[in-house]
C-alpha cells in the first residue's frame, strides 16, 4: 500500500491497515534495514503507585532536588 510523507513529515496510515490495530493509537517507531518499522504501543494508565519508581531514585540517588532542576533545564526556552 502506498502512502505519502506530508510538508509537515506525517504519514497517514492506510485503512486496512489501521483496521488491524483498533485499540492502538500509538506505534514505537524504528529503522531497521532502511526500512522504518512500526510496532503497536498500548499505553498503560498510572495507576498512582509510584513506590516503584521513588525506590529506583533513591537507590541512584535522584533526590525531588534533582528533578525540581531537571523540569526547570528543560523548561528553559531555546
Amino acid at each position: 500500500m502506498l502512502t505519502k510523507k506530508t510538508s509537515k513529515n506525517q504519514l497517514t496510515l492506510p485503512k486496512e491497515i489501521v483496521k488491524e490495530f483498533p485499540d492502538i493509537n500509538y506505534f514505537e517507531a524504528a529503522i531497521t534495514d532502511r526500512k522504518i518499522v512500526l510496532t503497536p504501543v498500548k499505553m498503560k494508565p498510572v495507576d498512582g503507585n509510584l513506590a516503584p519508581i521513588r525506590s529506583k531514585m533513591e537507590k541512584l540517588g535522584v533526590t525531588p532536588a534533582d528533578v525540581t532542576e531537571a523540569v526547570k533545564w528543560a523548561r528553559k526556552r531555546k
